[in-house]
């Protein structure tokens, strides 16, 4: 069969990440044949993990699809379905929300005409469909266009941009209903072969396990490209990532974890450290560093949404990342490239801690409209 076939689509850089986004009307309705265009349109499988065939870019915050539809809910103006796309196999996973990528919902909203607006401050409430949770996107408008321009700077990303604010209401429980779903701050999991490891498994926007630093015989500081080429650790690290699936309901035996979700992060006191952007930062910049490994590698920032679950966790009394850090003012994360700061509100009641509210901020452009093509077969 030759020729090809179009569909309508938008290219975007949303905080760190960046993916192709789909007005929901344009897709088909058949989720196989949704994953299988996704797939072909990002390039993947890709043996040699550069995606070339396609529009991702061979890591996880590169190899990124977004869905925008009207709201199926009278609480949202528009419904926001996230699927990551594996890089070198053929899968298309909704498990989680990509905390980046929920910067451009509210624009792209704006642009396609899904939503009202007014040149100034625009809100846009968000239903993210993988966590049935709402968030509420705040950003100017000018000329019925998302303003781009603008002197907020975010670390990871070399340009800076107009400032958008994200404020997630109520994030606990995003994938396990529970904010702390073994219910405890802290747990210990025994490895095969291996010792005991303290963990926190925290669910705020998306679930997340943290282990510390020294415990894994690093420093927290490390360098991402370095943590990665470091296959003995990955693996330790993958262990656990799935054990704690396990541990949080999310899976019935370690080889049944999803790819996407929980991630893990690594955690370690404040400390100097140098961004790969070769910025150095001393220890009073911030409040503790992490490094968290998505889709298999450690990130070269660190996820939004993990950046969220992290400041939820700082308020969560007797959690690792509390421990470490104990703020209670806005939390200065130290990523391996630069810092990023976090709002959260965590409420302590009868029930045990409550996450309110989890805050942040992000940049976001549209670079690329028209039609993505693919082959008619």
């Amino acid at each position: 069969m030759t020729g090809r076939r179009e569909i309508r689509a938008a290219f975007y850089r949303g905080g760190t990440s960046n993916g192709v986004v789909f007005n929901g009307k344009d897709l088909p309705k058949d989720r196989a044949a949704r994953d299988k265009m996704f797939l072909g349109v990002l390039g993947s499988p890709d043996a040699y993990g550069r995606q070339l065939d396609g529009m991702g870019s061979g890591i996880s915050s590169l190899s990124k699809v977004v869905i925008v539809d009207p709201s199926s809910r009278q609480d949202a103006d528009v419904d926001y379905t996230f699927v990551q796309i594996a890089v070198g196999e053929p899968v298309a996973d909704y498990g989680s929300a990509c905390g980046n990528m929920s910067s451009v919902v509210g624009p792209f909203a704006v642009e396609e005409g899904l939503v009202e607006s007014v040149d100034g401050i625009n809100r846009v409430r968000i239903h993210n469909t993988n966590t049935s949770q709402i968030y509420v996107s705040e950003f100017e408008v000018e000329d019925g266009l998302a303003l781009e321009a603008g002197t907020f700077e975010i670390p990871g990303v070399s340009q800076t941009g107009a400032r958008i604010k994200l404020d997630f209401l109520e994030p606990g429980g995003s994938r396990t209903g529970k904010l702390l779903p073994s219910g405890a701050p802290i747990n210990r999991i025994e490895m095969d072969g291996m010792r005991s490891i303290d963990i926190s498994m925290v669910d705020a926007a998306n679930p997340v396990a943290f282990v510390r630093a020294s415990d894994l015989g690093l420093s927290g500081a490390e360098n991402p490209i370095e943590l990665d080429a470091n296959s003995d650790l990955m693996a330790v690290m993958e262990r656990l990532r799935r054990q704690a699936a396990v541990s949080m309901g999310m899976a019935n035996s370690a080889d049944q974890a999803s790819l996407s979700n929980p991630k893990i992060a690594v955690v370690a006191p404040a400390q100097a450290f140098q961004a790969l952007d070769g910025r150095t930062y001393d220890a009073s910049t911030h409040d503790l560093c992490v490094r968290i490994v998505s889709m298999g590698k450690f990130h070269r920032a660190i996820t939004l949404t993990g950046a969220m679950c992290t400041a939820v966790a700082a308020r969560i009394e007797g959690s690792l990342v509390q421990q470490i850090c104990n703020s209670d003012t806005t939390l200065r994360i130290g990523t391996p490239s630069g810092v990023l700061p976090v709002d959260a509100q965590v409420t302590n009641g009868a029930q045990g801690p409550r996450a309110d509210s989890a805050t942040t901020y992000r940049t976001q452009r549209r670079i690329m409209q028209g039609a993505v093509l693919l082959p008619k077969a």
